[in-house]
């Protein structure tokens, strides 16, 4: 609950949130600031910051008295069109780059043409932030920003009353940062939970920011079964009745061995169910509990460490499915945190 006020002050400037978590943080040795350090060596990004879609531009062309125009706006397909210089390609490049761009294509029509060209707003540069958040969607991102401004963008995390009391509805163990296909090592509950500030990652252009709810009432049951997916949870789930809920085994399923991971992605619980001897009744089917995910997988194996990742790809998959609507494609390469 520490961090719920944090979340709060962000949207009234970085200096009283600032405030805050020295309060929040009193067992840290080192005080930590909400935004990356301006001194910290800049990402890539930051680097060479590029324009893209969406993105509003000034441009003048110096020594006329008519050519300015206040706003232009760098079309879908990335290209713009300024007097006689028309679809010049400027997602990709910076400012400086497509100014003296602008100042080639306009060489036969003026003589040393030179053009000044004005950032009037970001909006090529986004996150997503989607989940137990209570106004997830895309956010421009037109400054350095990290975990926890993103979420107070976003509205911050999810509550509810129980018992005359304000809870939170996230569930930290399930949520994930994902950048370029791959898992970003954040510990949302040391951050959100226990004030934990080296957890705060700056973000990047481009990454996908879940947070899990508490209060599914769910089983995610996916790999080779006839219909991947969320599973409501029902009375004394078992994996063969969840998997028969979702389709039954697909014709490329390794029937065998099934996969059942619980708790957080951080230290997760796996167990093998032996499916084989459930079927032959020398054992008893395995009990599932809120929130597992039952893995088929479709190829051989023998320790769960051999599918873990692929399960996770899976189910990172899924929420993503789930919480945009969206089929973005396979794109997690590494989900757990080593």
């Amino acid at each position: 609950m520490k961090l719920n006020r944090m979340l709060v002050l962000a949207l009234f400037g970085s200096a009283t949130l600032a405030v805050s978590l020295a309060t929040a943080a009193e067992t840290a040795t080192v005080a930590t600031p909400l935004t990356p350090n301006k001194q910290a060596k800049r990402a890539p990004w930051q680097e060479r910051f590029t324009l893209g879609p969406g993105d509003e531009l000034g441009i003048t062309l110096a020594g006329t008295n008519d050519a300015q125009r206040v706003q232009v706006v760098i079309g879908p397909d990335g290209r713009i069109g300024y007097l006689e210089a028309q679809n010049v390609m400027a997602a990709g490049l910076t400012v400086d780059e497509l100014r003296l761009a602008l100042d080639n294509a306009l060489t036969n029509f003026y003589i040393a043409p030179r053009t000044m060209v004005a950032p009037m707003a970001y909006k090529s540069k986004r996150v997503i932030v989607m989940g137990a958040v209570v106004n997830g969607g895309v956010f421009p991102m037109d400054r350095p920003t990290s975990v926890i401004e993103a979420v107070a963008r976003a509205g911050g995390l999810e509550t509810g009353v129980y018992q005359r009391s304000t809870v939170e509805l996230a569930d930290l163990s399930r949520s994930f940062l994902v950048r370029n296909g791959e898992r970003v090592p954040v510990d949302f509950e040391k951050l959100f939970q226990q004030g934990d500030l080296s957890q705060n990652a700056a973000l990047e252009p481009g990454d996908y920011l879940y947070i899990g709810s508490a209060a599914a009432n769910e089983i995610y049951v996916l790999g080779q079964v006839g219909d991947p997916g969320v599973l409501a949870y029902a009375s004394k789930p078992t994996v063969m009745s969840a998997i028969a809920g979702r389709g039954g085994f697909s014709g490329k399923a390794f029937k065998s061995r099934v996969l059942v991971v619980r708790g957080s992605l951080n230290k997760p619980q796996t167990f093998v169910v032996d499916v084989s001897d459930i079927l032959a009744g020398k054992a008893p089917d395995f009990k599932l509990q809120q929130k597992d995910i039952v893995y088929v997988s479709v190829n051989p194996w023998l320790k769960a460490a051999d599918v873990l990742d692929t399960a996770a790809r899976a189910f990172i998959q899924s929420m993503t499915v789930t919480a945009t609507s969206l089929n973005v494609g396979p794109f997690i390469k590494s989900p757990w945190i080593k």
